[in-house]
């Protein structure tokens, strides 16, 4: 098959990779997605990757990048408009965080109305004009839509109409409301209540988790020294509250190394602002990841009782010792030999301590962490669960 992933990239990660490569706005597309590729941000190449380990040919496409999107359609003919230099700021950062916090509980409702006042992410006229050019040039058998709502379902619709491909889309948080998720063959998740909402509606829907590639290891540079205690490394918004609160209490009792984003949303009082290190992206995310005794974890607030987040598979991928939010599932995915899981606060810190001081525990758990990562959670084994799925 011939199958084509579509992604979307955050802006705030855009603008750190064409500052890092000044004067890649202005490369072949080529040069512009190895450069993407190489960063090992979010899922990078891994999907497709894996699918032409398989037999396949695939390729990705990140419909929000501009700067590759201009390129692209420059190589093929087509008249765009010269797009931005790189670095302006993201649109969300200048929401106020009291007013991110009070809307959070209401996304899934109020996403219908953002898109039609311009405040939720969606592609222009002439953005939708390249994508479907690209399509129709690469001629796919099978589209997996990563971003659904770039890609919303009017989008979908449109290429479900360039050769029938077989459509499957992919969500970790919950959906739009008032969507026909019927264009659709597939939905998968991470999430069993995302795929029950997307059951309820009338779509076919099936659990699929996150997961590591074991290939970086291979160009990683090497470890570094475990020179912090604990980290935290993600977002802390008005969609992680129980997180803040948990990181709060970590932070006012150790030196809590905090690497990620959103901290303009949180109060000046809040003890995090002490403890940022700035965002990392990509590999140096990973060699932060590898440099911490305890990293921490703590699942978005609308995950529920759910485990499954990236920040599982990526630390255990890379060895490092986890110390995540107890989830019902979470013995689906790791035991306790190969994780640590705490209940409350509290057992974080006492779970903190104790980790501190055993060193041959705390190693002994993150080697068994990456050797079940290794065994059940890489993108190889997501991608023969999904070619099962629609073959």
């Amino acid at each position: 098959m011939r199958i084509l992933i579509l992604n979307a990239d955050y802006p705030r990660f855009l603008s750190w990779l064409y500052r890092r490569h000044p004067g890649l706005e202005n490369e072949p597309y080529a040069a512009q997605m190895a450069a993407r590729n190489a960063s090992l941000f979010g899922v990078a190449d891994f999907y497709s990757r894996n699918f032409a380990g398989a037999g396949h040919v695939a390729a990705d496409i990140h419909v929000n990048n501009p700067w590759m999107r201009a390129a692209w359609a420059k190589e093929h003919g087509l008249a765009v408009t010269a797009p931005q230099p790189p670095g302006a700021p993201a649109a969300r950062d200048a929401i106020p965080g009291w007013l991110q916090r009070a809307v959070a509980p209401f996304k899934p409702m109020l996403r219908p109305l953002a898109r039609k006042v311009g405040l939720s992410p969606r592609l222009d006229a002439e953005a939708e004009r390249v994508l479907l050019a690209q399509i129709e040039e690469f001629k796919p058998d099978l589209v997996l839509n990563q971003d659904l709502f770039h890609v919303d379902t009017r989008l979908a619709r449109r290429i479900k109409g360039i050769g029938h491909p077989i459509l499957i889309g992919q969500v970790g948080i919950s959906p739009s409301r008032g969507e026909d998720w019927s264009v659709y063959d597939l939905m998968i998740s991470q999430m069993g209540a995302v795929v029950d909402f997307f059951r309820a509606h009338g779509a076919r829907a099936e659990v699929v988790h996150l997961a590591f590639e074991p290939e970086i290891l291979d160009v990683l540079p090497p470890p570094p020294s475990q020179s912090y205690d604990v980290t935290f490394v993600g977002a802390v918004s008005a969609d992680h509250q129980a997180r803040v609160a948990q990181l709060e209490a970590v932070a006012r009792r150790y030196d809590l190394k905090l690497f990620g984003s959103g901290l303009h949303t949180l109060p000046a009082s809040s003890p995090l602002h002490r403890c940022y290190q700035g965002e990392v992206w990509g590999v140096e995310m990973y060699q932060a990841l590898r440099a911490s005794r305890v990293t921490l974890n703590s699942h978005i607030d609308m995950a529920g009782r759910e485990a499954g987040n990236a920040r599982l598979f990526e630390a255990t991928g890379v060895g490092a010792f986890l110390l995540t939010d107890f989830k019902d599932n979470l013995h689906t995915l790791f035991s306790e030999r190969e994780v640590a899981a705490w209940r409350t606060v509290e057992e974080c810190l006492a779970m903190i301590d104790r980790y501190l001081a055993e060193d041959a525990a705390r190693l002994s758990i993150a080697k068994a962490g990456q050797a079940r990562t290794f065994a059940d959670h890489t993108f190889r084994r997501r991608v023969e669960e999904i070619l099962a799925f629609v073959g």
